[in-house]
């Protein structure tokens, strides 16, 4: 059973910077995609960016282009998210999930959305 567990968010002013943690286990495949996800109270929940388990590919959502940075360590089963000139847009309940047998691209539309979701972590941009 794939588990995926966040941490690190927090309340931090405009332009500040957070890093968001993602500790996964329990895949038995070697090949999938994994990322992060963000919903704002009365909007519906959007792809962030994801990485892919293999080669590393990315994908980012324009909102977040130039100012988040995902990244994974394979040793430490971990997926990140340096977030960095942040904006009081970008406050959000934040999660991360995975699915198997999907391109970074595809699952970060949600088409179709991922199978795999953490308990998500609260990031509040706020001066």
């Amino acid at each position: 059973q794939v588990q995926l567990v966040e941490s690190g968010g927090g309340l931090v002013q405009p332009g500040g910077s957070l890093r968001l943690s993602c500790a996964a286990s329990g895949f038995t495949r070697d090949y999938y995609a994994i990322g992060w996800f963000r919903q704002a109270p009365g909007k519906e929940r959007e792809g962030v960016s994801c990485i892919s388990s293999s080669d590393s590919s990315t994908y980012y959502a324009d909102s977040v282009k130039g100012r988040f940075t995902i990244s994974r360590d394979n040793a430490k089963n971990t997926v990140y998210l340096q977030m960095n000139s942040l904006k009081t847009e970008d406050t959000a309940v934040y999660y991360c999930a995975a699915e198997y047998g999907t391109t970074v691209q595809a699952m970060c539309v949600m088409w179709p959305p991922p199978g795999y979701w953490g308990q998500g972590t609260q990031v509040t941009v706020s001066s």
